[in-house]
């Protein structure tokens, strides 16, 4: 996943931008970028690393314009070379950028229809590129100079009859303003809200409620599936269901692991979600564990925090803070490249020995993917003095990769793949393993929001919403995406051309 952020207003963005991508840092710490607009001139910053040392001061003052873009990434297909930071650029028609969060499962057959048929070239490996550029194609055949509302819905109506996946997207139009979309099965998350100055209103869109939170906007709603989203250079707001037949399907490891407890994400409180998680793992300890000889919770900081209490509180067992995260160590998971998330472990994480001396503790997560932190985080507890080592996750298994835009590429790689939940426990060392189980974590969505009915549940039971993805499909996605291809590749590719400065 990576976070996006576009805003209109009647004052320079690049503060605002600049905050919003700070608070989005959560879904992204490989790259970062801001685009902005200002009387026809674009101004664009990107490359690798956190916001705070992509976008420096000097840059601030180069970034002009009432209206930017912005986007955080943490790759997934690709490489992780600048050349693939975001935004992205066309300039033509009437110039385009783009930031995008998603995967989309027909990115090279998208890429090649555009060379052939669009005469369009790509300049690197990443979808979005493919995206912003199916999407200027589509506004280019309109053949018009002035855009009108009608004319951006049709040009993303026609978007989605060629994009196949998950895509939330943000995109400015120079001399024309900001707009928006999201997949027709709104996988990835995006919202949007407002907030009123003495010169009038600002809009302001992102991939999670926490961004608007935080400047002081007021959320109006989450934008629908296939619908588009347009905000006029005269402030004014237009929007769109591009797509006739649409459900809502979102990503359940959004609320499992990838936003922030505080946001809201299609009309769902993160942190009530995960405090019912928690519920319903407790209760599967007491339905299926009744004798237990626990001594102490603990949870793995930060994200399981919000689980591991109701499970404390449901147990009646003591919850005890046994581990101790630097918080200038970023998170494991989304680390590209396998040796870097081990190597981060240890760092990441310090125990307090008298917590654990001597007690049988049950560690609660919000998941295992590969396993190998599971595994390290184990060591440490013995290491620390622990009797017994249980282990819990919120969620349910991974037993399948994720094509929708998380690093969950490779079969192989995620441990609870064709093992055993004993076979799992084993790899990681516990004395116990539990899981949550599915229809579990389902209900703990839909307790917070009724009207979902279904959630994407890929990770956990291999079915994939859209249509496409067929067991070819998947082992080329694997070839590709693997930790194993990404060491083989060696040396990141480059851009021809050097976007990284102000154009």
């Amino acid at each position: 996943m990576c976070g996006i952020v576009g805003i209109f207003a009647h004052a320079p963005v690049n503060q605002d931008i600049f905050d919003a991508l700070t608070v989005l840092q959560h879904r992204g710490q490989d790259a970062a970028g801001m685009l902005t607009c200002q009387d026809g001139q674009l101004y664009l910053r990107k490359g690798n690393g956190l916001v705070r040392d992509v976008i420096r001061y000097r840059d601030m003052q180069c970034l002009q314009g009432q209206l930017g873009i912005g986007h955080v990434r943490y790759p997934t297909a690709g490489s992780s070379s600048e050349a693939e930071a975001q935004p992205f650029y066309v300039n033509s028609p009437y110039g385009i950028a783009l930031a995008h969060n998603g995967n989309l499962t027909n990115a090279d057959l998208l890429s090649a229809d555009l060379f052939r048929t669009d005469l369009r070239h790509i300049n690197t490996h990443s979808d979005s590129e493919v995206l912003l550029n199916v999407l200027a194609h589509e506004l280019q055949t309109l053949g018009k100079i002035q855009l009108e509302p009608k004319d951006i819905f049709s040009a993303i109506t026609q978007l989605h009859q060629r994009v196949k996946g998950a895509y939330a997207a943000v995109a400015l139009i120079v001399n024309h303003g900001l707009i928006a979309f999201r997949d027709p099965h709104g996988i990835r998350p995006l919202v949007y809200g407002e907030r009123t100055t003495a010169l009038g209103k600002e809009y302001m869109i992102a991939s999670e409620s926490v961004a608007l939170d935080t400047l002081a906007f007021t959320q109006l709603t989450d934008v629908a599936p296939g619908e588009a989203i347009y905000i006029d250079m005269q402030g004014r707001l237009h929007k769109q269901q591009c797509v006739p037949v649409v459900s809502l399907n979102p990503c359940s490891f959004e609320f499992v692991y990838l936003a922030r407890p505080d946001s809201m994400v299609d009309g769902i409180s993160v942190y009530h979600a995960r405090m019912e998680m928690g519920q319903r793992l407790a209760e599967k300890i007491k339905r299926e564990w009744p004798d237990n000889d626990i001594d102490v919770i603990i949870p793995i900081p930060d994200t399981s925090r919000t689980m591991a209490l109701p499970v404390a509180n449901a147990l009646n067992l003591p919850f005890r803070e046994a581990f101790i995260k630097n918080r200038y160590i970023g998170r494991t998971f989304i680390m590209p490249g396998q040796s870097l998330r081990s190597k981060s472990v240890r760092k990441k994480l310090n125990p307090i020995d008298m917590e654990f001396k001597g007690k049988n503790v049950l560690l609660v997560d919000d998941s295992i993917v590969r396993g190998t932190t599971s595994k390290q985080i184990v060591a440490m507890a013995r290491k620390a003095g622990a009797r017994k080592v249980y282990f819990a996750s919120a969620a349910p298994a991974v037993r399948f990769p994720n094509v929708y835009g998380i690093d969950m590429p490779s079969r192989d790689e995620l441990v609870a793949f064709n093992r055993t939940v004993d076979e799992v426990c084993a790899f990681i060392g516990a004395d116990k393993l539990i899981y949550n189980d599915i229809s579990d974590l389902i209900a703990a969505l839909k307790i917070c929001n009724p009207a979902i009915e279904k959630f994407d549940t890929s990770v956990f039971d291999g079915h994939y919403i859209t249509s496409d993805v067929t067991p070819a499909y998947l082992e080329a996605l694997e070839q590709k995406r693997s930790d194993r291809a990404k060491q083989a590749n060696g040396v990141e590719r480059t851009s021809v051309i050097d976007l990284s400065n102000s154009i």
